[in-house]
């Protein structure tokens, strides 16, 4: 019985000697490829949380003002600054500042486009309601209510009252917040490269219906960088965007 045992036991080993010397081997399943399929398969990105921000807080982020959606005309943004950029010097103190947080988006963006070989200057920021009055009057009395409210907005409904918004114009004042704006190289630079720094082309070219105004290439919305990609991408308003 021993030397049956001994025999079975040489035997084997002389067996998986052989298998080893002959450069054979088991293979293990490999799953990888099934995993790897798995890790980087039909996953859909993560869908857009509109519910991030309120749309009607004046202090939100993404709050939509429009001529049916006012903020009180009592209400001023908190921490206005002025931006480290050419400021337009025929503007008042007040519309030379911006809400704090959107400051700095605006001096990348500045900076970039000088780098590209563009010079930007800061127009029209921030508006109280009371200035934003006698724009709007002084509108009316030259060129009658109806074509005023194609182009300014009567107070509490203008988006510079949120600190948010602003205008930018080339530093020799051509097509100074005029359409054609949008036509020169600053103006398509902007359209082109905005969204990267937050910023929203608010009154796109074609949306007047949707917006209320005329197409204004020279005004931008800060929104932040997700909001601003996806209005970029999809080329929609807020207002479509959040179908409101």
């Amino acid at each position: 019985m021993k030397k049956l045992l001994l025999i079975v036991a040489i035997l084997f080993l002389a067996g998986t000697i052989y298998f080893f010397l002959s450069g054979q081997k088991v293979n293990a399943p490999d799953f990888s490829q099934d995993k790897a399929k798995q890790d980087s398969g039909d996953k859909s990105p993560p869908a857009f949380d509109k519910s991030q921000y309120s749309l009607t807080d004046p202090a939100s982020l993404w709050v939509i003002v429009n001529k049916q959606r006012p903020v009180p005309t009592d209400y001023v943004p908190a921490e206005l600054t002025t931006p480290d950029v050419r400021r337009d010097p025929s503007d008042s103190a007040e519309e030379q500042k911006i809400k704090s947080g959107v400051a700095k988006s605006i001096e990348a963006m500045f900076a970039a486009a000088q780098t590209a070989g563009y010079q930007l200057m800061f127009a029209s920021g921030y508006r109280s309601a009371d200035l934003q009055a006698v724009y709007y009057n002084g509108y009316v009395a030259r060129d009658g209510q109806a074509a005023a409210d194609k182009y300014s907005a009567r107070p509490g409904t203008s988006e510079h009252q949120t600190g948010l918004a602003f205008d930018i114009s080339r530093i020799d004042r051509k097509c100074y917040l005029e359409v054609c704006f949008g036509e020169t190289p600053e103006g398509k630079w902007l359209a082109q490269n905005a969204h990267e720094y937050g910023f929203t082309l608010r009154y796109k070219q074609g949306k007047e219906n949707v917006t209320g105004y005329q197409y204004e290439p020279w005004h931008f919305r800060y929104v932040g960088r997700e909001l601003a990609a996806k209005l970029h991408e999809t080329g929609q308003t807020m207002e479509e965007f959040f179908e409101l």
